[in-house]
């Protein structure tokens, strides 16, 4: 079940052939040998989800990391081990070919186990079975770091209308100027009635800066060029001008729902990447989000859309947007299916926008039983995910949190507790969470995540605005004197990411300035600094962008 358990990396550097190879086959055997023969979608929106962001982040490294302690090994259990690896295993079955890939994997567990190996262990017995050069492979692949971008150019013939010439643009960071040899499928949609399906589909070997894909010359013009189709490597997708049109208008047309999730998996990435802007793709899950059948993607597109509105829409905007938010998933919870987990998800994610008096009171309603909504069955988590917001917006107290212990007493019902106590909109009771976290050291590691949690609620900027001080005097301290699980939850879980407008750039400076003056402090320390500071200037970036774009509002 667990690769490591046969076959064992030498050190921490190739921690990738254990966790890595565990991740994709997990996905594999999943779709391969069981009822859910889904799964690689929910890997297409989640897991690599995870794995663009880490692959951006300042902290990125390659899949064969440099390791020099066990700090290092710790904090590299990330979404480059895990998710990018398994992304990059999956391209390496289409670049070799599923049964010559499978069968180096006989080969290499046969004659390696019950010891350690090297990645040039696992590369010989590829080469072998597949007859590529894994050596250069491997070198782009798992010895470099970043994730490059794939974007279609269709140039069509003036006089039938038709391609004639599509051409894949493949372009590489700054920091990480790599350009990996791809093996993708470049499909071809269109819509025909009210469906946007694809009609033409082609296989190749995509290397260097333009590729031109000979296969599809001549194929009917295109309303969409997908061109990571199947989903076979790790990339950004990007569109053309026309395929962007198509999808602000049929995105929910689209029939394949591996497609229809790729493209929502772009379109967030460009999101992040301020190519589209935060009100712009909460609008696209607004109209289509209802649409998606898949229960993962569909969950994918919540914490998506909750994203771009606390961290990249413009501030003067935020206040609409969860409104907007919020009529439709009610509208959506309503609408749903009763009992199905659609409608379970858009009650969740109902909770997660409400904030206006009307909306609340409907939390309300829903917990005490004197409204219902058909097939909704409030059971004790979901009473706990209404309850929060509550808390948080000052319409539920102290009292009604320890009613609701009183219904769940359980170590489960005690996080929960915890969390609501924490989220309360109250200088005493942020004082009180931090103290209880950073001063002490009495509270469980379930117990800090948990507090954490509630104290952090982006709906209080200005309640946490005095934190962003304390935090940066505070975090060498916790990270010489707690556990490393301990250290990793306070420095990332209550870095500064909700500032206030006016204070947002005072942020990104002290960051800087606690960088700048802590040039010695612990590596992993510094990492986790980075990788918020990092998600923070992203954040500004794409509020920025909004606002260049539409121009401010007050």
């Amino acid at each position: 079940m667990w690769f490591g358990d046969l076959v064992t990396m030498e050190w921490w550097d190739d921690l990738w052939l254990k966790e890595s190879f565990a991740d994709f086959m997990g996905a594999f055997a999943l779709v391969g040998a069981t009822r859910f023969t889904d799964g690689w979608i929910t890997f297409a929106n989640r897991r690599k989800a995870w794995a663009y962001r880490a692959d951006q982040l300042p902290s990125t490294h390659p899949v064969t990391a440099d390791i020099r302690d066990l700090q290092d090994a710790k904090l590299n259990f990330d979404g480059i081990t895990y998710a990018k690896g398994a992304s990059v295993l999956k391209q390496l079955v289409a670049y070799a070919g599923q049964d010559a890939f499978l069968e180096g994997a006989r080969r290499y567990f046969k004659r390696n186990a019950y010891g350690n190996t090297r990645l040039g262990d696992l590369l010989s017995v590829l080469e072998e079975t597949s007859g590529r050069d894994m050596t250069s492979w491997a070198r782009s692949w798992l010895q470099t770091a970043g994730v490059n971008s794939l974007t279609p150019q269709v140039v069509l013939d003036v006089e039938d209308g038709r391609i004639a010439e599509l051409t894949v643009l493949q372009e590489a960071a700054e920091s990480h100027p790599e350009l990996r040899p791809h093996r993708v499928a470049v499909g071809l949609y269109r819509m025909e009635g009210d469906r946007l399906v694809r009609y033409e589909r082609a296989e190749v070997d995509v290397d260097g800066p333009r590729t031109v894909v000979v296969e599809l010359a001549g194929a009917d013009a295109p309303e969409l060029v997908l061109v990571n189709d199947d989903d076979l490597t790790y990339c950004k997708t990007r569109f053309d001008a026309t395929s962007l049109d198509t999808l602000r208008d049929h995105l929910g047309a689209l029939t394949d729902p591996m497609a229809r999730a790729l493209c929502w998996s772009a379109l967030w990435n460009m999101t992040r990447d301020a190519l589209l802007l935060a009100p712009d793709f909460i609008d696209l899950v607004m109209r289509f989000g209802r649409r998606e059948t898949d229960i993962g993607v569909l969950q994918m597109l919540h914490a998506w859309a909750n994203s771009a509105l606390v961290d990249y829409s413009p501030p003067w905007w935020r206040e609409t947007g969860a409104k907007l938010l919020a009529h439709v998933a009610l509208r959506d919870l309503r609408d749903a299916e009763p009992g199905s987990e659609h409608q379970l998800a858009w009650a969740r994610f109902y909770a997660s926008v409400a904030s206006a008096p009307e909306e609340l009171a409907l939390l309300q309603a829903l917990l005490d039983g004197t409204e219902q909504i058909e097939g909704l069955a409030v059971d004790q988590e979901l009473r706990w995910a209404f309850l929060e917001p509550l808390a948080a917006h000052g319409a539920a107290d102290e009292s009604a949190v320890a009613a609701e212990l009183a219904r769940d007493d359980t170590a489960s019902g005690k996080r929960h507790q915890v969390r609501c106590l924490a989220a309360r909109p109250s200088a005493a009771v942020k004082a009180q969470a931090w103290a209880q976290v950073v001063e002490s050291d009495t509270l469980s590691n379930a117990l800090v995540e948990a507090t954490i949690a509630g104290f952090v609620q982006p709906s209080q900027r200005e309640l946490l605005a005095p934190y962003t001080e304390k935090y940066f005097a505070a975090i060498e301290r916790v990270w010489a004197e707690r556990s490393i699980q301990i250290g990793v939850d306070v420095v990332r879980g209550l870095f500064p990411a909700y500032p206030a407008a006016e204070d947002a750039q005072a942020t990104l400076d002290a960051t800087d300035a606690w960088l700048t003056s802590h040039e010695g402090a612990a590596p992993a320390l510094r990492r986790l600094v980075l990788e918020s500071r990092d998600d923070l200037a992203r954040a500004l970036r794409a509020q920025a962008a909004d606002n260049e774009g539409r121009g401010a509002q007050g």
